[in-house]
């Protein structure tokens, strides 16, 4: 075992490896700062490019770009309000009003430095507990995932502020809009009203750019010529120092560390992905707070949490990849397909036949991590010099960049119009004061519950079966529970401001 690990080590940290492992991880971050352009997508481009390179020596340029775009989203979800992949929706909540509160600096470095924490423990846990994690995931049949994603629903409760109402109707929405196209499990239209342009259904990134970066983008034009906060954010571009970030960080153990085994065992379920991670995460971290009503205002935990859940799926997501040969998500589907292309078989033997490749693997997420803290460190003066850019040219800026990311999914010009037409549903919603958050959850979870509950139906009919199974009905439990916490969390905030509402009316 030592001897694959020097192995391994040492095609890693060899100087050419080293310099493509630095690129990969700048490509990544600003791949994933561009909203539209997602880790998946950066990792297709990298692919070709690492057939001429030995098989380590590839996958880890490519892990490199994983590890980095689960990052640069960070940076447009922080300054601009806009999450650069969906993996950081809920980055958006906390880290834009802090950046907008006068710290942008403090809310990228606290990005920045619980994405790092978040990977070397996601690694860490890789590296110890593989099998065992991975034989778990498994074993889960489609009644499991369909109660997990009952589970994650729940969240929409806590995403609601103080209007439940509001919040489950646009909740409502998001799971409408997931049920138009075509059938997941026939294939059969549904909701298309004969409409060419629905027929293919609606592309959840299509969803994500529309509803959060469009309709943030028409806000900021209608607040245009108001008085600019921009001056506000000048003296922490200046003076703030990131280092001072990471104490702020590890300051914040038990929520670090549970945001990232909750990345770890989501990136370790197959499909699931660090969008689910990064909202069940933030979740549990204003569930656990002593000040819940603080998130969404800036809340430093609130930033931590997003940012170490979706991290830690990258660690978690090679997990079923290395010990099962069963790719996590998208990008570890393309890493497998990576090491085929070098004749090299991934599952239980890839650590029997090829350990050098499978401990250099670990290696190389370790140095990632690094390369991709080092990088954002070093252009944190840079990036926040986005909140310098007057409004009349990064608006059509983003804009521009958010019709190509659109575009460039499917290279469909129909996906342009449903665009449009998506964000000015997201503007009207967001004008109404109804939260996007939990439209967003109901188009993510929505497909996959629906597909695995028809799956599980159509293996037994017999439904008492998602109550008899012992983890299914632990899940259903929870999410009981958490519904019921969160209402009586909505109840409790409401009463603690009546009190002023109603002493202002007695004045």
């Amino acid at each position: 075992m030592l001897d694959a690990f020097l192995a391994g080590a040492h095609q890693v940290f060899a100087f050419d490896t080293l310099i493509y492992m630095l690129i990969g991880s700048v490509a990544g971050i600003v791949a994933a700062a561009i909203p539209g352009f997602t880790v998946t997508m950066a990792i297709i481009l990298t692919l070709p490019l690492t057939f001429t390179m030995d098989p380590l020596q590839g996958v880890s340029v490519m892990l490199s770009v994983y590890v980095g775009g689960y990052t640069g989203g960070l940076i447009s979800a922080a300054l601009l309000g806009i999450p650069g992949t969906p993996s950081s929706v809920a980055t958006t909540f906390d880290a834009f009003p802090m950046a907008r509160g006068g710290e942008p600096g403090r809310a990228l470095s606290l990005g920045v430095w619980a994405s790092f924490f978040g990977t070397v423990i996601s690694t860490i846990i890789l590296i110890v507990a593989a099998p065992p994690l991975a034989l778990i995931a498994v074993k889960l049949g489609p009644w499991e995932y369909f109660s997990l994603i009952v589970f994650a629903l729940t969240i929409v409760a806590s995403l609601v502020g103080n209007s439940l109402m509001r919040g489950l109707i646009a909740g409502v929405i998001g799971l409408g809009l997931a049920t138009i196209g075509p059938d997941p499990m026939m294939g059969r239209p549904r909701l298309t009203f004969e409409s060419d342009i629905l027929m293919p259904g609606l592309p959840f990134l299509i969803v994500l750019i529309g509803i959060f970066a469009i309709s943030q983008l028409m806000g900021e034009v209608e607040d245009h010529g108001k008085k600019d906060t921009k001056g506000a954010l000048i003296p922490d571009v200046i003076e703030f120092k990131t280092w001072a970030v990471m104490r702020e960080v590890l300051m914040h153990p038990v929520n670090l560390v549970r945001s990232s085994l909750i990345g770890v065992f989501i990136g370790a379920l197959p499909g699931a992905g660090g969008s689910i991670a990064n909202l069940l995460a933030y979740d549990q971290a204003k569930r656990s707070s002593k000040t819940p009503e603080e998130f969404g205002k800036g809340n430093p935990d609130g930033v931590i949490a997003s940012e170490a859940g979706n991290s830690a799926t990258a660690g978690g997501g090679l997990i079923p990849m290395i010990a099962l040969g069963i790719p996590g998500s998208a990008v570890d589907a393309i890493l497998m397909a990576a090491l085929m292309v070098h004749g090299i078989s991934v599952g239980p033997r890839l650590i029997m036949d090829n350990a050098d490749l499978a401990y250099g693997m670990f290696v190389a997420m370790i140095v990632a991590s690094l390369m991709m803290l080092v990088v954002c460190v070093l252009s944190m003066r840079l990036f926040l010099r986005v909140t310098d850019i007057p409004k009349q040219f990064i608006v059509p800026t983003v804009m521009i960049c958010c019709v190509i990311g659109a575009f460039a999914l499917n290279n469909r010009v129909s996906d342009l119009y449903l665009l449009g037409a998506i964000g000015l549903v997201g503007y009207g919603l967001k004008s109404l004061d109804y939260p996007l958050a939990p439209l967003v959850l109901g188009v993510i979870l929505g497909p996959i519950a629906e597909t695995n509950l028809r799956r599980a139906l159509m293996s037994d009919g017999d439904w008492t079966v998602f109550f008899t199974r012992p983890i299914s009905a632990v899940l259903l439990a929870a999410a009981l529970l958490s519904v019921i916490f969160s209402v009586r969390s909505v109840l409790k905030m409401r009463k603690k401001d009546r009190p002023a509402t109603d002493e202002q009316d007695g004045d």
